[in-house]
This record gives C-alpha cells, sequence and structure tokens, in this order.
C-alpha cells in the first residue's frame, strides 16, 4: 500500500473520513497477514515509511503508524502518505544459554 491520504475533502465528515482511514490501514495489515507464507518464511514483516508527503516520508515501525495520523491530525494536517509494504521473513531461534541450566549460580 503506497497512499496519500487527504483529510479534508468536501462533502465528507473529518472524524468519519478519518475513521475510514485507520479503518483502511488496519484492513490492509490483516490481508497481508492472512495470505499464505512462501516456503521458507515463518512471519510476514512490514516495511513501512510515512510522512506529511511521499518526498518527506521516513522509515517507521508499523506499530507506531496510527499514533502518527492521530498527531498529524491533532496538528491540523491537510493530509499524510503511507507505505506499508509487507515482506515473507524468518524469525531465528533464540539462542540457548547454557549458563540458566547451571543450579549452582542460582545461589541454592
Amino acid at each position: 500500500m503506497k497512499k496519500t491520504f487527504k483529510l479534508n475533502i468536501e462533502g465528507k465528515h473529518p472524524e468519519r473520513l478519518f475513521e475510514a482511514i485507520k479503518h483502511e490501514v488496519r484492513k490492509y495489515v490483516k490481508r497481508e497477514r492472512n495470505k499464505a507464507l512462501p516456503a521458507g518464511s515463518n512471519y510476514w514483516a512490514f516495511d513501512c515509511r510515512f510522512g506529511a508527503t511521499e518526498a518527506e516520508a521516513e522509515e517507521v515501525r508499523l506499530a507506531v503508524i496510527i499514533d502518527l495520523m492521530d498527531k498529524i491530525k491533532a496538528a491540523g494536517g491537510e493530509g499524510f502518505y503511507v507505505e506499508i509494504l509487507a515482506r515473507a521473513a524468518t524469525r531465528k531461534p533464540r539462542a540457548y544459554d547454557d549458563d540458566l541450566d547451571n543450579d549452582e549460580d542460582l545461589g541454592d
């Protein structure tokens, strides 16, 4: 999803429009997460950019996009640019630490 959203459209209530934009972003993320993963991958990672315009967009985490939208709206911005691209990724298992099994280190 690469899209520029306008917050003030004539004939539409601004609050309802803003909630519809947030719903569209959440719906896109949910749809992408529900797609089948390619072989060798175990989760969907999202590369995200956000800014007032496409040229000003900076990389951000997916978890903060809604908060950034709220900040733009509170500041009276006219719109913003959102880019969310899904990619298949693989998490590596955590390294097992042998020191945690040693009861002598617990002070018993």
